[in-house]
């Protein structure tokens, strides 16, 4: 049995536990508003980019020239899995999450004959994809210094990816991230990238009107796409930002709960163990007063 002064250190313990984890529960809110506007405030452009790009996309179809983000290297035999995490941990299972379909993922490729390349994007996912899938790993990055993520970041992912599809190291890249939905949930997804994908349900009913672009649907797509990985990586980073302080802000308030709790029975049990030792003390003063 633990003896007081043992359960009177447990108890400032937690106590200091509780305080630390009631700051990081407030910090997380506090940026969570942040990140949650910049997510919120990148949709409407990428939603619109994928409407742009759909629109021409259903023009070239079927035509010679269109450029090979859009028609693919004709193979779906190697596999690009860039998934992207949060650079630290201690935001419930956000980051596992992510990991767990990305894996999910590299496992039926492999069962299937697929050569699997990864590529992490985040401390986090790098650490847990390394133990298992280390020989897959052919790139990592980190914004361990950045404070915030910018554009400027998913370009450079973006240009990596864009320089191994032009190398030929792989025909089919898809995008790990987690859309922010609310502070309590946050929904692991798969973007495919490389070749773009659209859905026909995009493309406006003109009526039958038939239109000219000009320059050409090949030649406007050839700027498009480049660009439009960028936005997607962009977005999947911000979405990311805005999932990871809520996951982070959901996992303090439920450790300071649990935190909270621990103190009341380590309390309790203090109080009775303190009690039953002042009560045999007071037994043993009267039995000695008795035997007087």
């Amino acid at each position: 049995m633990a003896s007081l002064k043992d359960l009177r250190n447990r108890i400032a313990s937690v106590k200091a536990t509780r305080k630390i984890t009631k700051a990081m529960q407030m910090v997380a809110a506090a940026k969570l508003r942040r990140a949650q506007e910049a997510a919120v405030a990148a949709r409407p452009y990428a939603e619109r980019m994928a409407v742009v790009l759909a629109n021409l996309a259903s023009a070239m179809e079927g035509q010679a020239g269109a450029p090979k983000l859009l028609s693919g290297t004709g193979s779906d035999r190697v596999h690009l899995l860039v998934v992207a995490t949060a650079e630290r941990g201690l935001c419930g299972g956000f980051n596992s999450s992510i990991v767990k379909i990305a894996r999910e993922a590299a496992d039926r490729l492999i069962a299937q004959g697929k050569t699997v390349k990864i590529m992490t994007v985040g401390k986090k996912g790098a650490d847990s994809l390394r133990r298992n899938y280390g020989k897959y790993v052919v790139d990592a990055v980190d914004f361990r210094g950045a404070k915030a993520v910018n554009f400027d970041h998913a370009a450079g992912v973006s240009a990596k990816i864009l320089s191994m599809y032009e190398a030929g190291e792989f025909d089919i890249c898809t995008l790990f991230f987690s859309e922010f939905k609310s502070v309590i949930s946050q929904k692991p997804t798969a973007l495919q990238l490389i070749p773009a994908q659209y859905d026909a349900a995009m493309v406006p009913d003109l009526g039958g009107a038939v239109y000219d672009a000009e320059p050409e649907e090949a030649e406007i797509l050839g700027e498009l796409l480049p660009r439009n990985i960028a936005i997607q990586v962009f977005r999947g980073l911000l979405e990311n930002a805005a999932s990871e302080q809520g996951a982070r802000m959901s996992a303090m308030d439920n450790a300071t709960r649990n935190a909270a709790d621990m103190i009341n029975r380590l309390s309790i049990k203090y109080n009775r163990q303190r009690q039953a030792q002042i009560t045999k003390e007071l037994i043993e003063i009267i039995s000695g007063a008795e035997a007087l």
